[in-house]
This record gives C-alpha cells, sequence and structure tokens, in this order.
C-alpha cells in the first residue's frame, strides 16, 4: 500500500478565512517552486471567492515559519547552470508583490524562525504578527547573496540606518526589533495565536483582532544601539562601514564589525549598494526588479556557492571567499550586478533603469 505525502503548503477555506500553511516542518518549511505556485494559485482563487474575507499565512511545526528557499536546490541550479534558480526568483518575487498588493488583508503569523524567503511571505503583508519566539533576518550575505524577497525595500525603510546594520550582520531580531524596524505591526503571545486564528475564521477585522491580543514585547536591543548604528553605517563602502565601527567605544560595535567580516566582501558591497538604490526607489516593485538582477549575478559568481557549500552542504562553515576582503572588491564588480539583464528582466516596477 502506497503511503500518501502530505502537501507542501495547505491551503484551505475555514468560515471567512483562507488559510495557508506551508507544510515542510522538517526543513522549517523552506520554500519550493511548487510550493510558490500553490500559494499564488490560493491566493487567485480567493480574490474571486466572496465568502474568503482575509488569507491567514502561517506554518506547520513548532520551529518557525519559514527558513527562506530551499537552499540546496538553488545550489543545485547554480552548480548546474540550469536556469531553475533564476525562475524559482521570478515566481517568489511576483509572489512577494502580489502578498503586498492582494486586495484582501494578508496575515501572517511571524512565529519562530522567519528568515530569508520566509520574510518575503509574512513581511509584505496587511498584517504581520511576531510572538516571543520570532527570529526575524535576512542571513544572506552570509552565503554570499544578498537580502532579496522585497528586503532592500523593507531594511532601507527602517529607522535611520537600523536596516543596515541587520543586512550586513545577518542580525536576528526579536519581536521588538521586528516592530521597531517595521517588519512586523502587533506582538501577540504564541499561546495567542490560535485565539487569533478563530476571531479571521469568525470574520473579525484583522488588524482590530491582531491589535486585541497584542501585548508589550520584550525589550529589543536595537533602540539603544540607534546612536553608533547610525553613526557607524552613514559610510560609503563596506571597508569605511568596518573601520567606523571598530573606532566606536561600544562593545557591540566592534562585534558588529567581527560579524561582517566573516560575510562575503562581495555580498556586502553588493548589498550596501542594493540598500542605497532601494532608499530613493518608488516601491517594492521596482526593488524587486533591481533585486532579480543582482541575484542572477551573484549566481553566476563563485560566493553563493562556496558560501553555500560552507554553510549547507559540507557544513564546515570556513566559505574560502574570493575576493576574501573588502578592500578588494571592484566597484566595477559591484555595478556590474545591477546592469539591466537584456531578454531576462524581471519587470515588476514601473521602471527597470539601472
Amino acid at each position: 500500500m502506497t503511503t500518501a505525502t502530505a502537501p507542501e503548503v495547505v491551503c484551505v477555506i475555514e468560515g471567512a478565512l483562507g488559510h495557508v500553511t506551508l507544510n515542510r516542518p522538517r526543513a522549517i518549511n523552506a520554500l519550493t517552486a511548487d510550493m510558490v505556485a500553490d500559494i499564488a494559485t490560493a491566493l487567485d482563487a480567493w480574490e474571486r471567492d466572496d465568502t474568503v474575507r482575509c488569507v491567514l499565512v502561517d506554518g506547520a511545526g513548532e520551529r518557525g515559519l519559514c527558513a527562506g528557499g530551499d537552499i540546496r536546490t538553488l545550489y543545485a541550479s547554480a552548480r548546474a547552470r540550469n536556469g531553475a534558480a533564476e525562475a524559482f526568483w521570478r515566481a517568489e518575487y511576483t509572489l512577494n508583490a502580489r502578498i503586498k498588493r492582494y486586495p484582501k488583508p494578508i496575515v501572517a503569523f511571524m512565529d519562530g524562525i522567519v528568515m530569508g524567503g520566509g520574510v518575503g511571505v509574512s513581511a509584505h503583508a496587511a498584517v504581520r504578527v511576531v510572538t516571543e519566539r520570532s527570529q526575524v533576518g535576512m542571513p544572506e550575505t552570509g552565503i554570499g547573496f544578498l537580502p532579496d524577497v522585497g528586503g532592500t525595500y523593507l531594511l532601507s525603510r527602517a529607522p535611520g540606518l537600523l536596516g543596515t546594520h541587520a543586512a550586513l550582520t545577518s542580525h536576528r531580531l526579536g519581536a521588538a526589533d521586528a516592530l521597531l524596524c517595521g517588519l512586523a505591526d502587533h506582538h501577540v503571545p504564541a499561546d495567542d495565536l490560535p485565539a487569533l486564528a478563530e476571531k479571521l475564521r469568525a470574520g473579525a477585522d484583522p488588524g482590530e483582532a491582531a491589535a486585541s491580543l497584542a501585548t508589550p514585547p520584550t525589550e529589543g536591543t536595537l533602540d539603544r544601539d540607534r546612536l553608533w548604528i547610525d553613526a557607524a553605517y552613514a559610510q560609503a563602502t563596506v571597508v569605511e562601514v568596518l573601520a567606523a565601527l571598530q573606532a566606536r567605544p561600544e562593545p557591540a560595535a566592534r562585534a558588529a564589525a567581527d560579524a561582517i567580516r566573516t560575510k562575503s566582501p562581495t555580498s556586502l558591497a553588493v548589498t550596501l549598494r542594493a540598500l542605497e538604490q532601494a532608499r530613493t526607489l518608488p516601491d517594492l516593485e521596482t526593488c524587486l526588479d533591481h533585486e532579480y538582477r543582482a541575484a542572477c549575478a551573484l549566481l553566476a559568481g563563485h560566493d553563493f556557492t562556496e558560501g553555500v557549500r560552507a554553510a549547507v552542504i559540507d557544513k564546515d562553515r570556513n566559505p574560502q571567499w574570493l575576493p576574501p576582503t573588502p578592500e578588494e572588491v571592484a566597484p566595477e564588480t559591484v555595478a556590474a550586478c545591477f546592469a539591466p539583464r537584456p531578454g531576462d528582466e524581471l519587470g515588476l516596477g514601473r521602471s527597470t533603469t539601472a
């Protein structure tokens, strides 16, 4: 007898609620191409269904909403040069933009680990709920990549330069810091999430329902670190950022410098440039267009496959970056990551001019 395989995404209508549950708990619900397609299909159907008043996105298991994209599949695509990674990002980024513009409220339960692609399916939602267990972050510079899925849009709009700090260091944001940075709207204790979901099934206003169960989160760290963060990251290059951090008297600033030095120098430079650009871009869609260019360029380079190898494949935590230091990253290498891609633009925004 054949055992049925559980679906990777469960999409059901419960009362007034369209409920999307990412269902790969052993992989912390890491996103695959099929999962992205299934979510998009459900959103298409529910947009036309008058019984669905709002949508809920959550994750199966106790570990978190979503750990990001299925990095092993992206790694295999980068090595094979088969175009699967580019196709995945095209579909994923299109879904991120759709979540942002969806005509019905989308509520995201950002419980537990919410990294990379997990941020993309949650932090663009209309009502974003964190819990005492939330760990929200964009860790891409540690694998030779950049904050994508609209990460540059979100982090560039955080107060001051908190988003730059989070992006370059891969800092994980707890509930209070996620709220401060604008990646979440309400802190609701994890034990109260079922009650919130029940309110949504009954047709309650999503924002009001979340606010009715919200409580003050445990104090974060970024608010008290704003002084040195805003001063140190107000530099034109990664080399200058590192020097400014090292010169600060605060131990946390020097710890940030140490963390940055472990990341891909190329990714750091590309990320800093992407955040600078994103601050001037008009909308999420145009930021996604620029992220797509950079993602495809980094995929073809050395550091992405090396970073994933060290972190996920061999797990030796000893990536050999090329070039190995921020001082050696050529400006033209960074510029090339944002050059238009003739015949292969994402094209979501109003303008894809470099």
